[in-house]
């Protein structure tokens, strides 16, 4: 088991990545003090297959909880879900002193911190993540948000968990192309900081696809290393450090947008945003063309798309006008000058936009 701070003034909190770790949350949140009710958002499939692992490891402490459960899919990242689940926990908010637990994937994380974050002007929440990707990305950083019907995450805040706690045993259940999807993050860590990271990847991929515990417990504790780092340093992009996080973002959120999220999941979009990244990298000479085709093959290899089928290449463009990252009408981009270094640059002309798209269709 590791256990990784993310150091904030007031909004500290521990990492903790481990097999087996689940049946200790509830020591560990007696330790924390947040409260005796849970309020565990999460799905069906997760409930009926972990839930009494949860459950118990809950009461054995003292803990009441309720479940809420939502549909496992990105449309549960909405307004109205969110409105839903205000009504249901104030009508369970009776004469209890609550916490939310978060239990699940991405969407689930982001969608349990929105509302913990607004509920009662901020409600004490942890993310318990049942994804790699969550466990690698998602649950670590403190950015909640919604989707609206103009683009991905346009309604959110930074609200920080009092812990996250990574289970990788609960991996070995993902299907491949959730595991998949979620090596997209785990190559963005590696691209944008940490070269030994990507040489690991290099040579473990296949036992990594294979769901090798000591594999996924080692990717999994660095990425949230590197990602605490960061946040620690830069908790809401203040100072432009995190903003190289967002690697990729900016295309593959359009991307998904322009797919209306049903083409491309969140990681293989992208890993397709990553690419024309690069692409645009090359033909501003910043990054070398060996590289470039490191990255790529990296990205083949974990099994994860190098070309864009089935969305409009004018929604794409049109989409990524929604982009968080623009000011006003300058855009801004994470660039790659070589692997483990990024650059941050704006007002990328249209044509390369369009030429590094072009080369994915």
């Amino acid at each position: 088991m590791k256990s990784i701070k993310v150091s904030l003034k007031g909004n500290s909190y521990n990492i903790i990545a481990g097999s087996g770790v689940l049946v200790k949350l509830g020591g560990q949140l007696k330790k924390l003090k947040i409260g005796a009710d849970a309020y565990i958002i999460t799905n069906a499939y997760l409930k009926s297959k972990f839930g009494r692992i949860l459950e118990r490891s809950l009461r054995d402490f003292g803990f009441s909880l309720r479940f809420k459960l939502v549909p496992d899919a990105e449309k549960s990242k909405s307004l109205a879900q969110a409105a839903r689940i205000l009504a249901d926990i104030t009508a369970y908010d009776q004469k209890k002193k609550i916490f939310i637990v978060a239990f699940g994937g991405g969407v689930i994380g982001d969608l349990a911190g929105f509302t913990a974050s607004i509920y009662r002007r901020g409600t004490p929440y942890i993310q318990v993540p049942t994804t790699l990707l969550a466990q690698v990305d998602s649950s670590i950083g403190g950015k909640t948000a919604v989707d609206l019907d103009q683009g991905k995450n346009l309604a959110g805040t930074f609200y920080q968990p009092r812990l996250v706690l990574s289970d990788i045993d609960l991996l070995k259940s993902l299907p491949r192309k959730q595991l998949v999807s979620a090596l997209a993050e785990v190559i963005k860590y590696a691209v944008i900081k940490d070269p030994r990271l990507f040489v690991y990847l290099e040579k473990n991929m296949d036992r990594i696809l294979a769901k090798n515990s000591g594999c996924l417990e080692f990717i999994v504790a660095r990425c949230a290393h590197i990602k605490a780092d960061i946040v620690s340093r830069d908790e809401k992009e203040a100072l432009g450090l995190r903003t190289i996080l967002n690697f990729g973002h900016t295309l593959g959120h359009a991307i998904e947008a322009a797919g209306s999220f049903n083409i491309y999941n969140h990681g293989e979009a992208v890993g397709l945003g990553m690419l024309c990244s690069c692409g645009i990298s090359r033909s501003l000479g910043l990054l070398s063309q060996r590289d470039f085709e490191r990255i790529e093959v990296l990205i083949r290899r974990a099994g994860l798309p190098r070309a864009i089928k089935g969305v409009n290449f004018n929604k794409i463009i049109s989409s990524h006008y929604h982009d968080k990252k623009f000011i006003g009408a300058k855009n801004k981009f994470v660039l790659v000058k070589k692997i483990g270094q990024a650059m941050i640059k704006e007002n990328i002309p249209l044509e390369l936009i369009n030429e590094a798209l072009r080369e994915r269709f």
